[in-house]
């Protein structure tokens, strides 16, 4: 592997690159959430509904992502990924800095679908290197590391959106996390190197073999019954995270009446902290349990998403916010589970030519599903309830949403029981 045609790419490389994607997805994830922690004072400064901030969070914002991210993917696999996030990173930070420039609903809609644009670029193409990078093995646990992103990007999100519009306003947190993914642009560009595509698996993609379009990536993954059911339940899954993430501030706000910097501060150690410890335990269980019988690959999230109900359930029945809060840190870890595991699993179904946009199916699943309907879905429901439940309207609409977990839950014992005979299936078609 160390031939002319496939350099030998040494493990510093491997970690440097992967730690720059780390930071490029935490900025992803800063700039997605920032409007979570800032709902209260921009729906009271701009006068919206509690569904018409969850159209703002989410949908605004997730159906150009998982759209465009398709598209884009097809470009990842043609062109060079390195410059393609890159460019997708300076695009959604500019316009995050811009959403502090809105003065009513639809600008600001208009500058969370351009940070959708530009996010859409960023996911598949660092999926596709990281797949070239570690090899099936070690897969899982890479893209484990590559999604600790979440986590920690909503925790400094947290931190800073609450004390920032605390102290200077809602406007001026848009613009301090909006401006520094401008100068990681430039470290991505100049840093960064384009690994050789299959490098991993020991492939040499054949530079004028043509590349599959969308159509034909989907229908090749849609013929795999395990993808089909781990992308509903990643759907699931995300349609409860994203939910419970882009609420959760607002809750604690409206139930314990705490203020942004402490919602901030708290929700950011709990949303980061167990968060970022389910993405890297759910990897790692995975690939422990997994390369010995293939089938757990997939059902360590299974049970994780079971177990994960009761403590959400008990999240937003108590009175004491604390309580709430400790609470909060189990689903918050055993619903991040799925997403190290989901995403290699997906890469090791796709051959090499296929994994960017491969990713970017899955992507456009879990997006639509738990980004485009989970923020609406719980604003709307906490809008009928208001009539019953007043101020609390809002907890029980999150109270009802953990329980599709379960349903999650299923898809991924399902998924596990064709993922073993998919894999092999791979590269014989």
């Amino acid at each position: 592997m160390s031939d002319e045609s496939h350099p030998l790419i040494s493990d510093n490389v491997k970690r440097y690159t992967l730690g720059v994607l780390v930071v490029v997805y935490t900025f992803n994830f800063i700039d997605r959430q920032i409007l979570s922690i800032l709902i209260e004072p921009i729906k009271t400064d701009l006068g919206i509904s509690d569904f018409g901030m969850g159209l703002l969070s989410g949908t605004a914002f997730a159906i150009f992502y998982a759209t465009l991210g398709m598209p884009l993917a097809v470009v990842a696999d043609r062109w060079n990924r390195r410059n393609l996030i890159g460019l997708s990173l300076a695009v959604w930070s500019g316009m995050t800095a811009v959403s502090g420039l809105a003065m009513n609903f639809w600008q600001l809609a208009v500058a969370r679908i351009g940070v959708g644009i530009g996010e859409a670029g960023c996911s598949p193409s660092a999926h596709s290197m990281l797949a070239d990078l570690y090899p099936a093995e070690n897969r899982a646990t890479a893209l484990s590391v590559y999604a600790l992103g979440i986590p920690i990007g909503i925790m400094f999100g947290m931190f800073a959106g609450g004390a920032i519009a605390d102290t200077f306003g809602w406007r001026i947190a848009f613009f301090v996390v909006g401006v520094p993914g401008l100068f990681l642009s430039l470290i991505v560009f100049m840093t960064v190197k384009e690994p050789p595509r299959g490098y991993a698996d020991g492939i040499t993609k054949n530079s004028s073999e043509e590349n599959p379009s969308i159509l034909e990536v989907a229908r090749y993954l849609f013929t795999r019954r395990s993808f089909l059911h781990l992308a509903t339940g990643g759907g699931l899954s995300a349609f409860v995270g994203y939910g419970l993430v882009t609420w959760a501030p607002t809750f604690f706000v409206r139930s314990y009446d705490i203020s942004l910097t402490e919602a901030g501060f708290w929700l950011g150690l709990v949303l980061g902290i167990p968060g970022g410890l389910g993405i890297v335990a759910g990897g790692w269980f995975s690939d422990r349990f997994g390369v010995k019988d293939t089938r757990w690959y997939l059902w360590v999230v299974a049970l994780a998403l079971v177990l994960a109900v009761p403590f959400s359930a008990a999240t937003f029945l108590v009175d004491n916010w604390w309580l709430s809060l400790l609470l909060l840190s189990f689903p918050i870890m055993l619903g991040n589970f799925y997403q190290g595991t989901t995403f290699a699993q997906v890469q090791g179904l796709a051959p090499v030519r296929m994994r960017a946009v491969a990713a970017a199916v899955l992507l456009f699943v879990l997006n639509f599903i738990g980004f485009v309907f989970g923020p609406p879905a719980v604003g709307f429901l906490s809008d009928l309830l208001v009539g019953t439940f007043n101020d609390d309207a809002l907890r029980y609409s999150l109270f009802v949403w953990g329980f599709v977990n379960l349903w999650a839950g299923f898809h991924y014992w399902k998924a596990g029981q064709f993922l073993g005979g998919d894999l092999a299936r791979v590269g014989k078609e």
